[in-house]
Parts: structure tokens; C-alpha cells; sequence
């Protein structure tokens, strides 16, 4: 069996973790450089949860093995459903091959007729600057659906349902469906709900007007400035995304997303942007979260407390540097 590492720190300790283990249960494994490896192996392991799972498809273009998502901690993954401490007793499963793999689309992207990275999630045009109206105008196929004015507009797989979309209003959509969700966020036009498209369509958001520049957000995370116009439409590629035998199913997933998002109700906003940053994110210092939120340095501190406390958030030692407290999510 031949096996694939590969994470956002090539040098990363949790490679290092993953790859002792496997070679301990005499499965040979190779840190991943050149990403035409990944249609060459049987199973790629990626480390750091979900973050980790949407910059690996964000960096592999073309056809990937099946991909298997290990996060460290306690802080439970989504994408990526394997612990760490749980790698060793699987061992001997993965090299039987018995588990099953999801096949789940992408989102190929152009902005303003230049292609960037699929997505696995969404794909989102907000202005630069928050709390300021996007005007634009959704068209499908090349026909006009409407001229809104928003805050932004939200472009979302099955996958990326239960994600920044959910938080939107949109509807949470199994993850075998084969549709796309389009949201427009906080319209002026009340008659501006959630679309279900077919992924066979073209998807153009144009005309992006604002009083800022305005921003392409890929997965919650890449930014690229755009001009004019958005493209989506579904990538020739998709996602294998391995499921263990007798793990939580998609349907229990979204439970767990459920209950999730029955317990934000109850949160301050300040909190639910914190939290919401460290789902897309990772793990990031108070001043960190402070630059990504925008928020003051005191309103995330009391946001982190009453996470903390509620038992969503936990706060370890950095790696990099001893001194330095980190935040990372708990559910």
C-alpha cells in the first residue's frame, strides 16, 4: 500500500506524528511535494482538520487519491474525522481498504476571466470593507435571476452547506446532492431567498459595485480582489473524501452542525464571529482572531472567556513559541 502525507507545515510535527505511527504498522509513507503524487498513491493522510482538507484541494488541480483528514486534539473535524490517537487502531482497517469513499464536487472558480483554485465549500464576493452593500447581478446559464443589493452573495456545494452558507439562512443539503446553493447575504429585497441550482449550470455574479474594492473569499480563507465578475461552475475534479467503516455518517454530521447552530442562537454575535473564524481558520492567537474579526482586543478576550467556558474553544501553548496562548475549537 503505498501512502501519501501531506500538510500545510511540510515540516509539522503532526506529519511527523502520523508518519511514525504508519510506519510502525509497517505502512510506508512519503511526505508529499509534487502534487501529481496524489493520483499515483492509494490514500493520501492530510494533517490539521478541516482547514488542512480545503487547502489540499485548493493546491491539487487534477485527479487526487482518496483522502483521509487527521486532526490532533480534541478539536473534533467535520472534513477530517480521524484523531490522532485513534490513527494506530485503524491502521490495519486501511490497509484491508475497508472503509468508503465519498465522491463530492468542487466549485471551479475565474474571476474576472482568470481561473484561481476549485473550492470545496463556498465561494463568496463580500466588499473589503463589512457592513457595506455589494450591488450585482446573479445570472444562471446567462439569463438574469435578479439585481440585488446585499452584503455579499454566497456560491456553496452540498459540502459547504453546513458551513458559511447555514450561518447565511441557506438550507442544509446532503452531501451526495447534486446542486449548487446560492445565498444572498443580508438583501435589501426581503423576496431574496436561497436558490438550489443544478451543478450542470454556469453561475455569474457581475456589475459587483460597492463603495470598497470587493473580495472573492475561497473557503473562508484565500482573498483575491475582484473588479467585475464571478464565475462558478462545477470543476472536472472532484473530492474523494474517506469515511471509515462505521464512522458518523452525513446525516449524523449535520446533526452534530444542528445542535451547533441551536447552541449559537444563545451566543453573542461578537462570539459567533470568533467562532465561526475558527472553523474557517484553525487555531489563532487573541491577536490574531482581533485582525481577522476586526474586532477590539477586549471584545475578543470576553468572546474567547464565555467560549472557553462554554465549553466550544480551548486554549493551548503555541508550538512556535512557548510564551504564546492559542484558540482552537472544541466541539
Amino acid at each position: 500500500m503505498r501512502v501519501a502525507l501531506w500538510g500545510v507545515d511540510s515540516d509539522g510535527p503532526l506529519l511527523s506524528k502520523i508518519s511514525n505511527v504508519l510506519d510502525s504498522a509497517g505502512i510506508k509513507a512519503e511526505v508529499m511535494h509534487d502534487y501529481r503524487t496524489a493520483s499515483e498513491v492509494d490514500l493520501v493522510l492530510v494533517a490539521g482538520g478541516d482547514r488542512g482538507i480545503l487547502e489540499y484541494f485548493h493546491k491539487v488541480p487534477a485527479a487526487s487519491a482518496p483522502v483521509l483528514g487527521v486532526y490532533e486534539t480534541d478539536a473534533t473535524g467535520f472534513l477530517a474525522q480521524l484523531d490522532l490517537r485513534d490513527l494506530e487502531h485503524v491502521t490495519a482497517r486501511l490497509k484491508r481498504k475497508e472503509y468508503e469513499v465519498d465522491e463530492v464536487f468542487r466549485l471551479a472558480v475565474k474571476v474576472d476571466g482568470r481561473h484561481i483554485d476549485p473550492a470545496l465549500n463556498d465561494v463568496a464576493v463580500f466588499p473589503s470593507k463589512s457592513a457595506t452593500l455589494m450591488e450585482h447581478v446573479l445570472k444562471i446559464d446567462g439569463k438574469d435571476i435578479w439585481h440585488d443589493n446585499s452584503d455579499g452573495v454566497i456560491i456553496s456545494t452540498p459540502t459547504g452547506s453546513t458551513a458559511y452558507t447555514m450561518s447565511a439562512g441557506g438550507p442544509m443539503v446532503l452531501q451526495k446532492s447534486q446542486v449548487f446553493l446560492v445565498v444572498s447575504v443580508n438583501s435589501l429585497d426581503n423576496t431574496r431567498r436561497p436558490l438550489v441550482v443544478p451543478n450542470e449550470s454556469r453561475i455569474e455574479i457581475v456589475d459587483i459595485t460597492s463603495r470598497y474594492h470587493c473580495e472573492v473569499v475561497l473557503d473562508g480563507g484565500r482573498r483575491i480582489r475582484i473588479n467585475n465578475t464571478l464565475e462558478c461552475s462545477r470543476y472536472e475534479y472532484p473530492a474523494l473524501l474517506v469515511r471509515m467503516v462505521g464512522d458518523s455518517s452525513a446525516a449524523s454530521l449535520m446533526a452534530k452542525k444542528v445542535r451547533l447552530a441551536e447552541d449559537m442562537l444563545k451566543m453573542p454575535p461578537s462570539a459567533k464571529l470568533i467562532l465561526k473564524t475558527l472553523e474557517y481558520e484553525g487555531a489563532l492567537s487573541q491577536k490574531e482572531l482581533s485582525v481577522r474579526t476586526m474586532l477590539p482586543e477586549r471584545t475578543v478576550r470576553l468572546s474567547l472567556s464565555h467560549l472557553i467556558s462554554g465549553g466550544y474553544v480551548k486554549r493551548k501553548t503555541s508550538l512556535r513559541d512557548a510564551r504564546q496562548r492559542i484558540y482552537e475549537l472544541k466541539i
